[in-house]
């Protein structure tokens, strides 16, 4: 089983979709910062979704409990997770109990968001969710969200389809660099 895996900060604060009208509107925001993170590793083909969720820091240890849950969930299989190059993901503890659990960890290349298909459902679910809401109480806001997660991973989504393609252009010379 193939993963991509990355996290999310989300952050119980406005975000405007488009607003333009004759008169002043009142639009309604929450204030303050409290921030919702959510680890996830997504299987392209099956449309899975594996959370860890806090409302601290996400860091090394968060990605072990990641780990631990895919090793879990996909016992008797092999568990390839890819993920991009942040500090906490390629530190010596997750590398070590990658390697114990037997999930081979491959990481993408920098600043390459659009290799990574988790970003694709992070993207989908600021769309559904954030963009032009109220929340008025930070539980209410993480329940949104997480419901979102959740609804994505049904297969009978098509609209998800073709957010989650896996048609990649592949370019075998550089058209920059001439031999």
């Amino acid at each position: 089983m193939a993963f991509t895996g990355n996290c999310w900060h989300f952050v119980l604060q406005p975000f405007l979709g488009f607003l333009w009208c004759f008169q002043r509107y009142f639009v309604y925001s929450a204030s303050g910062r409290k921030r919702f993170n959510v680890l996830g590793a997504l299987n392209a083909i099956t449309l899975e979704v594996v959370t860890i969720t806090n409302d601290s820091y996400i860091n090394a240890l968060s990605v072990c409990d990641l780990l631990r849950k895919l090793a879990m969930k996909h016992a008797n299989e092999a568990v390839t997770l890819f993920l991009d190059n942040a500090r906490y993901q390629k530190c010596k503890i997750v590398t070590e109990l990658a390697a114990q659990l037997k999930i081979e960890l491959i990481y993408l290349p920098a600043y390459s968001p659009n290799l990574n298909l988790i970003e694709r459902l992070w993207r989908h679910v600021k769309q559904q969710v954030l963009y032009s809401r109220y929340y008025d109480s930070f539980p209410k806001f993480k329940t949104a969200i997480t419901d979102c997660i959740n609804a994505s991973q049904l297969p009978e989504k098509k609209s998800l389809r073709s957010l989650f393609s896996l048609k990649f252009q592949i370019i075998e010379k550089s058209q920059i660099l001439n031999e």
